[in-house]
């Protein structure tokens, strides 16, 4: 079942320097969001707050209404978020298939004594979830690439990698790190195409930051833009694009001066 999340006043310091400040939004379950804004806005930032990876100096960070501000990465993955990154982090020398199943390991039964016993019941699992994630990459036309390490493969292979893993963990909420970066036009429509069928066939969440403005129109339902680490505006891709406090972000208020 889809997450909602709610962000109430969440700020982010680092010594004197305040990276997140006050930042406040709701995703409904089930939609497609966004978090835009130029560089060094704390997109990043607060996706590491979101998913474990910074503990916010304070606020309120809700999962379906359970407070998991400052929570570990692994009890937020037991509560169904599951989250890319900007620069895939693979385990290049292992091959496609066993990236893919590292994100199911949240999924088995039992404890790493029985796992290590290989008793029956994890022996069974295991092999359901293998076949799993084979199906996965045969969906994703990468049922050839299943047992080539991952540093045989070209970088937008690695992102399409990444989103897999992140899947087989089966999350009701998902976070995309610049999942556009470093990717082909052509990469860049297959990912879409890849989202909408999540999307149509699966009951989850899904938040994407994204510099790919193109991406973010074809895909999300609203938007939050940062800005030197505060909310900017909030509404639909469209309404972004064409306010002029985003655009003076974007651009510089001289060169906002200049093109109206």
């Amino acid at each position: 079942m889809a997450a909602s999340l709610s962000l109430n006043d969440v700020n982010l310091h680092f010594g004197g320097v305040k990276v997140l400040q006050e930042v406040s939004f709701d995703v409904e379950p089930g939609v497609i969001f966004g978090l835009v804004g130029p560089n060094g806005a704390g997109k990043t930032s607060l996706f590491n707050c979101i998913s474990g990876h910074y503990k916010p100096s304070s606020g309120s960070i809700t999962i379906d209404g359970t407070e998991v501000l400052g929570s570990a990465p692994f009890r937020l993955s037991r509560l169904g978020l599951a989250r890319t990154f900007q620069h895939p982090a693979l385990q290049l020398h292992a091959t496609v298939l066993e990236n893919v199943l590292l994100g199911g390991h949240i999924r088995l039964p039992g404890w790493p004594v029985s796992w290590a016993l290989r008793l029956p019941y994890t022996v069974n699992a295991e092999r359901g979830m293998r076949a799993e994630a084979l199906e996965f990459l045969e969906r994703a036309g990468l049922g050839w690439a299943a047992h080539l390490p991952a540093d045989e493969l070209p970088h937008g292979l690695h992102k399409g990698i990444e989103l897999w893993r992140a899947l087989l963990s089966h999350p009701s909420l998902l976070l995309l790190d610049e999942p556009a970066a470093g990717l082909s036009h052509g990469e860049v429509e297959q990912f879409i195409k890849t989202v909408r069928r999540l999307r149509a066939e699966q009951d989850i969440t899904i938040i994407i930051v994204e510099h790919h403005m193109g991406l973010i129109s074809a895909l999300t339902d609203r938007v939050v833009v940062l800005d030197h680490g505060r909310k900017l505006m909030e509404g639909t891709a469209a309404e972004a694009q064409s306010d002029p406090r985003v655009i003076e972000a974007y651009i510089g208020k001289d060169a906002a001066d200049d093109a109206a």
